[in-house]
């Protein structure tokens, strides 16, 4: 299969192509739609198109859109842009909301060009990762689930360490899972070696509490130390550029009118994303310190804004914290003391998680690249595995074909590597990790929202946590000005 960019995704005539931008063409004409607002009219007008006038469970503004979705795809079908629904409806449509559009410079444009040709390999190789999962034998998903967690519940208190004369707001592992870097009410952010717990460096720059604290993708890795390798956000209204060998930031962004509380990396490393009390969140070029968008819409305050791993899509939400998994999924916490799992694609709560006894502070899913940590590698060449019958190259199973094998067979080096490739694709975005205001981490699992471990943290309140890419640690930062490292027994 051809690489997907953004140049034949628009050329490529196949059908799919064309279902997605006729569907695209229809919920922008179903915008410009005047439909009445009263119920009583709009349970008449889908009376008189032969639609039922209520389904089970509906509300009034569901069944509004279900209004406009019906004359919608009658107006398709017919060929013609506009629908008369109904005459009377003038003087509704004027006290109607004007569509909203944000202003965007050529040069967004081309960033946004950018951007698509960036994600779109990305998420064909995603998808075409999630084709093969699917494929998977349902034992051996059961065999993949059962290790993964069994790994976690094995996480334990590791040890503490007093970070700061203020409280930890936030804590980030960095992506080598080598370096942890902790920002606090005090102004600072300061980076820690881990699991040692010993100081490396202070960044000082910020006037007021850091909020947000966010690594280059390829900080730790390929990057270089006199390069952009971390940003953070505070209560100064700054974004403060850090390299890793200076103790003050390389460049500092400034635009926000309230304080600062999160950012985020795009994951082409890029761009940066900052939320604020000032009700907007905005996109800044790390290269040349200058914003690119921003992005109004919110009422209130907005805390948090986050990047789906493939680049293309970008959530921010006011009064809670939220995380994107690899795929469609954001978990979000709240101080209604729960998690809501939210679908992109329709936009729904999927599922709700009585999660803490107080504000959900944090949620992370656990994310990585999907290749094998060394450690880890390592360990599995030394330890011997079975496996139900034998693996072929594809790393399915030969033996599925609904018959019991007699015996677990010893696999061979090169299908032990080949297993454990096939778990670490198959565990990003597997489990989730939350942070709460009674003082407690707790783990989940993202397939069925079930508890997975509690973990008692030395604080009252735990504002931040975090998961490490390797899988081997996870760390919390609490009020009482600690941070707390958990590390799994067996090393995964």
């Amino acid at each position: 299969m051809p690489e997907l960019t953004f140049d034949n995704l628009v050329d490529d005539g196949n059908y799919l192509n064309k279902v997605i931008l006729d569907e695209l063409e229809r919920k922008k004409k179903a915008r410009a739609m005047a439909v009445p607002t009263d119920d009583n009219r709009v349970k008449a007008r889908l009376r008189e198109i032969g639609e039922p006038i209520t389904l089970f469970g509906e509300r009034a503004a569901d069944r509004r859109d279900r209004l406009i979705y019906v004359l919608s795809q009658i107006n398709a079908a017919r060929g013609e842009d506009t629908v008369d629904v109904d005459a009377k409806s003038e003087s509704e449509s004027e006290d109607e909301a004007e569509e909203f559009y944000s202003p965007g410079s050529l040069e967004l444009l081309e960033v946004r060009r950018r951007l698509a040709e960036f994600s779109l390999p990305r998420a064909q190789k995603r998808v075409t990762q999630q084709k093969l999962d699917c494929k998977l034998p349902l034992s051996r998903i059961i065999d993949i689930r059962k290790r993964v967690f069994a790994d976690v519940k094995t996480l334990s208190n590791l040890g503490s360490q007093i970070g700061d004369e203020r409280p930890i707001s936030l804590v980030r592992f960095a992506p080598n899972s080598e370096i942890l870097a902790t920002g606090s009410w005090s102004g600072t952010v300061k980076l820690w070696n881990v699991p040692a717990c010993t100081p490396i460096r202070t960044l000082r720059g910020h006037g007021d509490r850091v909020g947000g604290v966010a690594w280059h993708p390829q900080a730790t890795l390929s990057q270089g130390i006199d390069s952009v390798n971390l940003v953070s956000g505070a209560g100064d209204a700054c974004i403060n550029v850090w390299s890793l060998n200076s103790e003050t930031p390389i460049a500092v962004m400034k635009g926000h009118q309230d304080r600062i509380c999160r950012v985020a990396f795009h994951p082409s490393g890029n761009y940066v994303a900052s939320a604020s009390f000032d009700t907007t969140w905005r996109l800044w070029d790390i290269n040349t310190s200058k914003e690119l968008l921003l992005q109004e819409g919110h009422s209130r305050e907005v805390y948090t804004v986050e990047f789906q791993d493939d680049g293309a899509l970008a959530a921010s939400a006011y009064a809670v914290f939220c995380s994107l998994d690899l795929a469609y999924q954001i978990a979000t916490g709240a101080s209604d003391d729960t998690i809501r799992v939210w679908d992109m694609r329709s936009l729904k709560a999927l599922y709700t998680i009585p999660a803490h006894l107080s504000n959900v502070s944090d949620v992370r899913f656990f994310r990585s690249d999907g290749t094998v940590p060394a450690h880890i590698a390592q360990r599995q060449t030394n330890d011997p595995a079975q496996i139900d019958g034998t693996m072929d190259e594809s790393g399915q199973s030969d033996g599925d074909d609904g018959k019991e094998d007699s015996a677990p067979l010893l696999m061979t080096a090169e299908q032990k590597q080949e297993a454990l490739a096939q778990e670490w694709r198959y565990r990003p975005g597997l489990y989730l990790a939350s942070a709460g205001y009674d003082g407690v981490v707790k783990l989940w699992s993202a397939d069925d929202w079930q508890l997975l471990l509690t973990l008692q943290t030395d604080g009252s309140k735990v504002m931040s946590v975090d998961l490490s890419s390797d899988s081997r640690l996870l760390v919390s930062g609490t009020y009482n000005r600690n941070f707390q490292l958990f590390a799994s027994t067996t090393g995964a």
